[in-house]
């Protein structure tokens, strides 16, 4: 039968696409390509300069696929789509710990204990719509800008202080991993643990996140974090590595499964709800933030890599500082214009923050203002809610939506280009100590050294309480009942492999046999594996802890009320 000429080849006789049968060498129908055709011999790791180095701007593979990932959604944002927020200002307290700040960062806004910088924090559920309810178990984002003297600060990070991965690569795989199933709509368990069995990094988030602390209570009682690695620079030029951390004053509060489940069918705004009473209530909301702090080279004597975002700096090595106070004083007066248009993005530093080489900060630091071009457009940053609060002159021009031209007030109006001598702006002066680290290493796509995939997760399981762990268990064993069985032995080994009694509490909820022989474990699945409580789907998993989403299939057309047509 001849090939229908449309749907194969190049110009010549059609356009190609994944029914063209033609390869290139040691290709199949199954290998992965990019849009250009490439085949996609990496899809694991940035371009970088050694296994632990900066990325570098012809990473063309991950900003191709970064950026397409930006542009899934319209108009709402890809992730954090649901969320709230409000006003508020930084209070420093001049120091970091018991010495003065200066002596580790030149920025301004931590330099005079007492002075206020005034903020704005969006709060956020980072896999579901705008309107999806805020019980569900996710990651909640927890992103602060501050209007510094010296411009802009975005600390945007979430509630929980490590990540599901370590390398920007793998961000739109796993956010398609955890949003609804392209086919039926809804999320679905099996694809989260397929892709999680298959990135053992994932554990320490994974313990995290199916435990209590995978739902907070509200946004008020729970932590905060920047996640990834940053770094100080003082007047010096010397730079150090750092760990954010905000600590609620109001303390900390997490749900059950099943205490989330009843709050949601009663309010499915409860945390916006309870975030905008207590402000115009003046009970305004606090917050610390604490700052971990080291040298900044590899550290060989510790046991992972200290810009790996799956890892905690562990507190008794590296003490959490006090540093200032955040406080949260007025709700917005228009939603849309100031909590949906509100834009962050890990590259808005002022002098003496600077970047380090964490995989996961560099993509972000090109994915977040990428997308903020695309949803809100070029000129976002002119909108009042993300305008800094000074002076602000440049040669940008033009875009969509744009409100006015930032040129300077002598600048020449012909001039829109820099250098010149016939009246434009000029650069400012360069600083006497500028930061300049050195870097060496062959360019490659690899993993780190030092991924210690397991140690945290089984350091963190042993750390919970009674209560929260076996929230945990049950909540891993609703979503990977209904999973594929393969999918289900490959978590139980990971999870042994953190602990053993981890593993072998959730192989028995699973009917997985579990036998040690030396030290080595060999596992029996048995025929028929039940639920313990409710009915699985026909198809696929649940979504994220629930026990019950086949059951409320059947429960709304038994429970359904007749009604008469009109």
């Amino acid at each position: 039968m001849e090939k229908d000429q449309n749907h194969h080849g190049t110009h010549v006789n059609g356009t190609g696409g994944p029914l063209d049968e033609r390869f290139t060498e040691g290709e199949t129908s199954e290998t992965l390509t990019n849009r250009q055709g490439h085949p996609v011999r990496d899809n694991q790791n940035i371009r970088t300069v050694g296994n632990r180095g900066p990325a570098t701007l012809e990473n063309y593979d991950f900003i191709e696929k970064i950026s397409h990932f930006d542009r899934e959604r319209i108009p709402e944002r890809v992730v954090h789509a649901r969320g709230t927020g409000a006003h508020g200002y930084f209070e420093t307290y001049g120091k970091l710990g018991d010495e003065p700040v200066e002596k580790y960062t030149r920025a301004k806004i931590f330099s005079g204990a007492g002075k206020k910088t005034p903020a704005f924090v969006r709060f956020s559920t980072v896999t579901f719509g705008k309107d999806s309810p805020e019980t569900a178990r996710d990651p909640r984002g927890f992103a602060v800008k501050f209007y510094t003297e010296d411009g802009n600060w975005d600390l945007v990070g979430n509630n929980l202080k490590v990540f599901f991965i370590r390398d920007a690569m793998k961000f739109p795989d796993l956010i398609h991993a955890f949003k609804p199933d392209p086919v039926t709509n809804r999320q679905d368990t099996e694809r989260i643990f397929d892709f999680l069995s298959q990135t053992p990094e994932s554990l320490h988030m994974i313990t995290f996140l199916f435990s209590p602390w995978g739902i907070p209570a509200n946004y008020r009682q729970m932590q905060g974090s920047g996640v990834n690695t940053y770094k100080w620079v003082n007047k010096e030029g010397t730079g150090y590595l750092v760990k954010y951390h905000w600590e609620p004053l109001q303390g900390i509060k997490n749900l059950t499964q099943e205490d989330a489940e009843k709050i949601q069918a009663k309010n499915f705004s409860h945390a916006t709800q309870d975030l905008y009473e207590a402000i115009e209530e003046g009970n305004y909301p606090e917050w610390e933030l604490c700052i971990q702090i080291m040298d900044d080279h590899e550290h060989p004597e510790l046991d992972f890599d200290p810009l790996d975002d799956t890892k905690i700096w562990p507190e008794d090595q590296f003490p959490f500082l006090k540093v200032g106070k955040l406080v949260l004083n007025k709700n917005p007066e228009n939603f849309f214009a100031e909590v949906e248009q509100v834009a962050f993005g890990t590259g808005v530093l002022v002098d003496g923050l600077d970047f380090s080489d964490d995989k996961m900060l560099q993509g972000r630091t090109f994915s977040y203002s990428d997308t903020h071009r695309y949803r809100v457009g070029a000129n976002y940053q002119q909108l009042p809610i993300n305008a800094p609060k000074k002076h602000v002159a440049n040669n940008l021009r033009d875009g969509q939506m744009a409100y006015h031209v930032d040129s300077g007030p002598k600048q020449n109006p012909h001039v829109n280009y820099e250098p010149s001598v016939l009246g434009g702006l000029k650069e400012a002066n360069k600083r006497p100590h500028p930061y300049q680290p050195h870097v060496e290493g062959n360019l490659q796509k690899a993993k780190i050294d030092r991924t210690n995939d397991y140690k945290q997760a089984g350091e963190r399981y042993r750390l919970l309480e009674d209560w929260e762990r076996n929230d945990l268990i049950q909540n891993l064993i609703a979503a990977l009942k209904p999973a594929h069985q393969r999918i289900q032995t490959t978590m139980v080994e990971h999870f042994l492999k953190c602990d053993e009694d981890y593993g072998m509490q959730v192989a028995n909820g699973l009917g997985i046999g579990v036998r040690n022989e030396n030290g080595s474990y060999h596992l029996e699945v048995s025929e028929e594996i039940s639920p313990s409580n409710g009915s699985l789907p026909k198809q696929g998993g649940s979504p994220a802890g629930s026990t019950g989403a086949a059951d409320a299939v059947k429960e709304a057309e038994q429970k359904g009320n007749d009604a008469h047509p009109y």
